[in-house]
């Protein structure tokens, strides 16, 4: 390689020396160059137009100065006219001649008086400075011509100066309002200096005359008189002719574009009143009803404004809410991109308390709806750093690039959870629905939260008019929402101080009605779910409850202060002794003795009757709940040993099909931002061509469920793609808490035509979960983006009448649709019911369909308001996160269900299975799901007639009429019945007539086949065609049973009932479970005795998330 030393040449020796003596000045003096930059700026003539042009500062001066000299010679004229004195001599050919004598007579004009006037000395001098010319007339009220394009050129300096922009409705208004002024100060100034020459008006019958003149009023009691005056009228109205419509059509357009963009949100206002912006990419209706709905209805939000900033122009729904009084005054619509630091200026959002940003779910790309939610929280986050973000996101996979956000909520995640819930806890939508959804009920505040002891007044806070029962107790336990306090600051729970959780939370139930569900320590902000009876209560702790309305809007009353002491007993003295909350209800009796709480070896459930030890008619008894935790009288199941399960002697089924589970943590994260959770997993991976259920590979040869044997039902998932959201389906299903026994094989169909339906096993299903389509999603007519879905599902209703289907739709109104039925009678009730609670202003009025109601369907944008509601409860997403199984705590409980049986009913009251609950597991319960028989009127369920009912009663004559009747007036409508029944029966009847009526046996045989094909319902016909259609693939049909049918029942939530909620056979209680791993023993205890602590499997009649 070259040196490079040598490349370059040294530096001759005189070079060298001279740079010794000079150091580096004298080269940079010989080799450098001084340049000045921009010299045309210092010409005089540049200076100059620098000075009182280009600087804002120093042009506006100068404009202003100029401004104010035009003013002042204005109104200098105007003292000249008020000070002039007709009876002095000035306008004649001798000056000291006097003219007052002069009378104007009609005909003659007298030029003089306008061409010359009087001026005084003091006012000659400030005008004029030649004396010969003092009285000549100057027409100096012209210069407010002058004023107004000095004005003009101002005001775009001002602006200039103060860095605005957005003042062009400014600029035109003060351009209009100087003209106006223009006009009629020449008009008065002009006629009155005319009418020198003839009537001699003064200043103020000028003004009057053209007031009304302009007005077109023209009373006509003060005229000009002379030609020139009159002259003067016409031009003057002829020029505002011309001028003024110009200028108000440039104002009416730049007023119609301000209405369409939204103006400004003041800055004054801003600063001193508090709003939030709303970002949306397009604005519906419904989601800005929701969203006012809900912000607005904590009292605390009264005086808040919200500004919509919004890219798209407002369309006419929207305008007309917004023109109402309730709405116009606290909503501001801006028309802008979050993306414009200009129109995040105008929405003030440095200003704003907070800032919502949702994605348009609407969009046919949910992946691109989604960049530009992230892209609107970056530019927010940029422009306004201190600005709460309140963010909602459709896809988990782009969770990640807005962790930033004080809160987000994504789409699929809540979605895919809610779903999964609902087929192992039923209704949990609905129950996570009615939590977020502030509920306002109708009744006025102080009979609506007013509850004695001993008494049943409604708290309806919905429907408070309903005859139904269900309703009554549906719509009051429906206003229970979740809320906080601090312990020391609690009347509900400062006496728990120092006491368990569970015990605080059993007597803040007994005493107040209040559902404690949670805790939080003042130095950690993780929010822990029932965090077992060993977590004792401290003075800081910040409690969760569920309760009507908050603690600090409640009303106490002591009705008895003198109580016995023995309270240790805690044995129940009557409902005087008990305090008084206001939503409280009556507890009714209870019996709490102390009972043996040592391990029980039997193999009932989980609630069994204790034995008795007294009388034989004696009720039987619960264990207390204990101030501090004994480990010797907890029950909590050991879930991590899974002991109902012998895992060293694995069944046979399991060997066979190779059913190998452990529990641990995924070892793979489908996208970036997903929790870690606990859970069930193969030791081995499940090679891929495996997961074709119905296409063998060279593992197995099945190609249907049936030939899997599979020994729990299955759960059925239709959805459109298998995104990284099932994720979040598939966990909750797999948790370690739930027993192997109970986990359920999950089927994802991507496809739901009928074989492929039958293929994979709906005859034996337990849940089929239809996700809603993205891709149909949107539509051209609104609420038609759930037409297929809603069809599908209404085809599954009449094809599978026993299968539960739960169903997601984009739009809540379209749940009426779902199992549709046109002539049911009840269905219409609820309709007529869901129209009078949407009149009285309901949140939820769509709560009653028994749909809802029931979990079967429910809709996403229903946990809008979850983010809406975190503005004013921050805590409110961490515990739905919980509650679903997405975020897992350490210490935290999980939510699961018990379902009450023959067995149980021997506790009858809610408030004894609350507290025995507390006292065995420590088990938190908040609610109830119950399903009752529905009494149907009239409907199409009503018109089947099975052949076997028809046997075993055509012996009884009565029977017989009434059904025959029945029949025949419901098969007057041929849409009824199909085609093919009605042609069958025309075939009988042909074919009866063309028989030898002496033929007996052939006669017989036909009527009876007439018989049968007339008795076939339509619900027969379809489990005919399922059937051979089963054959046809060969598949068995053994599985499928067409008149079990689940259509004549009604399912409510009753969240947080009262204490004397009678327990009903079939309910399924709502808990919170303590974490099983907060209590894992330092030595693993023998399986023997993790057996006996725990519930026999057998007859376990519990069911866990």
């Amino acid at each position: 390689m070259v040196d490079l030393d040598s490349e370059v040449p040294p530096l001759p020796p005189r070079y060298r020396f001279r740079d010794l003596l000079l150091g580096e000045q004298g080269w940079q003096s010989d080799d450098r160059v001084q340049v000045e930059f921009y010299m045309n700026e210092n010409t005089f003539k540049e200076r100059l137009k620098l000075f009182f042009i280009k600087n804002q500062r120093s042009s506006l001066r100068i404009r202003l100065f100029n401004f104010s000299l035009k003013l002042l010679s204005c109104f200098l004229y105007i003292i000249r006219v008020l000070l002039d004195d007709p009876a002095q001599g000035h306008g004649c050919k001798e000056l000291n001649r006097s003219c007052s004598n002069q009378n104007y007579t009609p005909g003659t004009i007298d030029w003089s008086p306008i061409i010359w006037v009087n001026r005084s000395l003091p006012l000659w001098g400030l005008q004029i400075f030649w004396p010969v010319l003092r009285n000549l007339f100057i027409p100096v009220f012209l210069n407010c011509w002058l004023a107004k394009h000095a004005l003009e050129n101002m005001i775009n300096d001002l602006h200039r100066a103060i860095q605005r922009t957005q003042s062009a409705m400014f600029n035109q208004v003060l351009i209009l309002i100087s003209t106006l002024l223009c006009l009629i100060f020449t008009c008065i100034c002009g006629i009155q200096h005319l009418e020198r020459a003839g009537n001699r008006l003064t200043l103020f019958d000028s003004l009057y005359f053209c007031i009304v003149t302009f007005s077109t009023v023209g009373f006509g009691d003060v005229t000009p008189k002379i030609w020139p005056s009159k002259l003067l009228v016409v031009i003057m109205i002829c020029v505002a002719l011309v001028v003024l419509p110009i200028q108000f059509e440039q104002l009416a357009y730049l007023w119609m574009e301000r209405q369409k963009s939204g103006g400004n949100y003041s800055r004054h206002r801003a600063q001193t009143e508090k709003h939030v912006v709303l970002c949306v990419s397009s604005l519906k209706i419904d989601l800005l009803m929701d969203f006012l709905n809900e912000f607005y209805a904590h009292p605390r939000l009264q005086d808040y404004y919200v500004v919509i900033l919004c890219p798209t122009e407002m369309d006419a729904q929207v305008r007309r809410v917004l023109q109402i009084p309730m709405w116009s005054q606290r909503v501001i619509y801006l028309q802008g991109s979050a993306l414009k630091d200009q129109d995040l200026l105008r929405a003030k959002m440095d200003d704003a308390e907070a800032c919502f940003i949702l994605s348009s779910r609407c969009e046919v790309d949910r992946t691109a709806a989604d960049h530009q939610t992230i892209l609107r929280a970056w530019a927010v986050k940029d422009f306004a750093p201190n600005c709460p973000l309140y963010v909602q996101i459709l896809k988990p996979e782009n969770k990640f690039h807005i962790k930033f956000a004080d809160h987000v909520v994504c789409e699929e995640e809540f979605k895919y959870a809610m779903l999964a819930l609902n087929c192992i806890c039923p209704a949990t939508s609905t129950l996570i629905t009615l939590l977020v959804h502030t509920s306002r009920g109708q009744t006025a505040p102080w009979e609506a939260f007013r509850q004695l002891t001993g008494t049943k007044q409604t708290l309806s806070r919905e429907s408070p008019q309903s005859s139904e029962q269900w309703q009554k107790m549906y719509g009051r336990c429906s206003g229970n929402e979740v809320y906080h306090i601090n312990l020391e600051e609690s009347t509900f729970f400062a006496e728990y101080e120092g006491k368990s959780f569970t015990y605080a939370s059993f007597h803040a139930h007994k005493k107040f009605g209040v559902c404690l569900i949670g805790v939080r320590k003042e130095d950690n902000k993780n929010i822990l779910l029932n965090p077992g009876p060993r977590y004792i209560m401290s003075s800081t702790d910040i409690c969760f409850y569920i309760n009507i309305t908050k603690e600090e809007n409640s009303a106490f009353k002591n009705q008895d202060k003198h109580r016995k002491r023995h309270e240790s007993k805690l044995s129940y003295h009557g409902a005087s002794r008990l305090p008084v909350h206001s939503i409280i209800a009556s507890m009714g009796t209870v019996a709490i003795d102390l009972q043996d709480t040592g391990c029980r070896t039997s193999s009932g459930p989980t609630l069994a009757l204790p034995s008795e030890g007294g009388k034989e008619g004696r009720r039987p008894s619960i264990a207390p709940v204990l101030e501090v935790a004994d480990s010797s009288s907890l029950q909590t199941c050991d879930l991590l040993s899974d002991q109902s399960e012998d895992e060293t002697t694995p069944s046979d089924d399991e060997v066979s099909a190779g059913l190998e589970y452990a529990k641990g943590y995924p070892p793979y994260s489908p996208y970036i931002g997903s929790s870690p959770t606990f859970c069930h997993l193969l030791h081995e991976k499940v090679p891929f061509c495996c997961l074709r259920l119905d296409k063998g590979c060279q593992h197995n040869y099945y190609e249907d469920a049936k030939a899997y044997g599979f020994k729990n039902k299955l759960i059925i998932v239709a959805a459109e793609t298998a995104g990284n959201g099932l994720y979040n389906f598939i966990v909750p299903l797999r948790a370690y808490y739930r027993p192997k026994k109970e986990l359920n094989p999950i089927v994802l169909l991507l496809d739901n035509p009928l074989d492929d339906l039958l293929r994979c096993g709906v005859t034996f299903a337990a849940n089929m979960v239809v996700v809603d389509k993205e891709s149909t999603m949107s539509a051209e007519e609104d609420y038609m983006a759930d037409a297929k879905t809603i069809v599908n599902v209404q085809t599954l209703f009449r094809l599978f009448s026993s299968l539960s289907i739960i169903t997601e739709l984009t739009h809540p109104a379209n749940m009426r649709f779902m199992q549709f039925r046109a002539k049911d009678c009840y269905s219409l009730a609820l309709s007529k019911l869901e129209k009078k609670e949407r009149e009285k202003g309901s949140n939820l009025a769509f709560m009653f369909r028994l749909p809802f109601a029931a979990g079967r369907v429910f809709s996403i944008s229903m946990l809008d308001t979850l983010l809406y509601q975190s503005f004013v409860k921050d805590y409110m997403i961490s515990i739905t996160r919980l509650l679903l199984g997405l975020d897992t705590t350490p210490g935290s409980g999980f939510l699961c269900s018990m379902k009450i049986t023959e067995e149980d009913l021997w506790i009858r009251t809610y408030a004894r299975l609350y507290q025995k609950l507390c006292s065995s597991t420590g088990d938190i319960p908040i609610g109830i799901y119950r399903t009752e028989s529905q009494k149907l009127t009239t409907s199409e369920s009503q018109i089947s007639i099975s052949v076997e009912e028809w046997e075993d009663t055509k012996d009884t004559r009565e029977q017989f009429n009434y059904r025959s009747n029945h029949r025949n007036s419901t098969s007057s409508d041929q849409s009824d019945h199909p085609l093919l029944r009605r042609k069958s029966m025309q075939w009988a009847r042909r074919l009866s007539r063309r028989v030898p009526r002496h033929s007996g046996k052939t006669a017989e045989k036909i009527s009876q086949q007439r018989m049968n094909l007339y008795r076939r319902s339509e619900r027969q016909e379809l489990a005919e065609l399922v059937k051979n259609r089963m054959k046809h693939l060969g598949l068995s049909p053994a599985g499928y049973d067409e008149m079990n049918d689940h259509q004549n029942t009604l399912s409510y939530i009753l969240i947080n009932p009262s204490p004397d909620t009678r327990l009903e056979l079939n309910d399924i209680v709502y808990l919170i479970r303590p974490d099983p791993l907060a209590y894992v023993p330092n030595t693993a205890p023998s399986r023997k005795d993790s057996f006996c602590n725990t519930v026999g499997q057998d007859t376990r009649e519990e069911t866990q998330l």
